[in-house]
């Protein structure tokens, strides 16, 4: 009968051992982990659009034809040939956005009229935002020339297609303290569907983008309406956001300007 009390006991202190240890709290380790900027990177979409070099491209049915235009030369394709012609500075309308390249070479006469007006495409339905006529005719032809119509579209930068912190706004460097000790503002533009969106220093921002070669706008900028204390630097920075009108982007940054001021906005990449 003792040696059976004894066994009892025995076991009932190793269990209450056990159960002590389970219990015991413990230390946690210490961080030791670089701490990192508090606007962590995002997985940014793939570009969908074809990079290829050339900033405007248009096409049209019945015939069907494409066009590209690059810096540096124009080609149109149709279905009989493909022809290369020098690039020209567009002549532009005063009263409307309408471009037209009047391109001239010892082999091909070719007029360019871009319009900004709605065009959809007789075969897919697809909308686009301007308006394209071509015509062209062999150089010392005293014939018509050949008239096509059709839809095209600017190539937004595949450069903007990015994450980007505020590091300057009117050449003066931010920082938290600026915006209540929140993040500074950032935003995500997404070129394939010309969207951006992001952060203002208070408040969510987003919009679109107004993309033509050499010219930039943020428009349509809609944002939440929470309250935060000083609320003039988010003021700031929206404004100038949207009088922004051209881009510089070299050395992982986006320099924004306009006619007016040449250091509006500058923003970071955020690899």
């Amino acid at each position: 009968m003792k040696k059976v009390t004894f066994l009892v006991l025995s076991l009932f202190l190793f269990s209450n051992c056990v159960e002590k240890k389970k219990t015991e709290p413990v230390e946690p380790e210490p961080i030791t982990e670089e701490v990192k900027d508090s606007v962590e990177p995002r997985k940014m979409e793939p570009i969908a659009v074809e990079i290829d070099g050339s900033y405007f491209k248009a096409m049209g049915t019945e015939p069907f034809w494409g066009l590209k235009i690059y810096d540096n030369k124009v080609e149109l394709q149709t279905m009989n040939d493909t022809l290369f012609t020098p690039s020209s500075k567009p002549i532009l309308a005063q009263d409307a956005n309408l471009k037209m390249f009047r391109i001239q070479t010892e082999a091909t006469s070719m007029d360019i009229i871009i319009a900004h007006k709605e065009c959809t495409n007789a075969m897919s339905g697809q909308v686009s935002p301007y308006t394209v006529t071509v015509a062209y005719k062999a150089t010392g032809d005293d014939g018509e020339a050949q008239a096509l119509e059709g839809c095209g579209t600017y190539i937004t930068d595949y450069r903007l297609h990015d994450i980007w912190v505020l590091e300057t706004l009117k050449g003066t460097q931010v920082s938290k303290d600026d915006f209540n000790g929140n993040d500074v503002p950032n935003m995500e533009i997404n070129i394939n569907s010309n969207r951006f969106s992001g952060f203002s220093g208070c408040n969510r921002m987003t919009g679109s983008l107004f993309f033509e070669k050499d010219l930039l706008r943020f428009s349509q900028v809609a944002s939440t309406r929470m309250a935060c204390p000083n609320m003039e630097k988010e003021s700031e920075f929206l404004n100038a956001l949207q009088s922004s009108t051209a881009y510089k982007v070299e050395n992982n940054r986006l320099y924004l300007s306009n006619g007016d001021e040449s250091d509006l906005l500058t923003f970071k990449k955020i690899d």
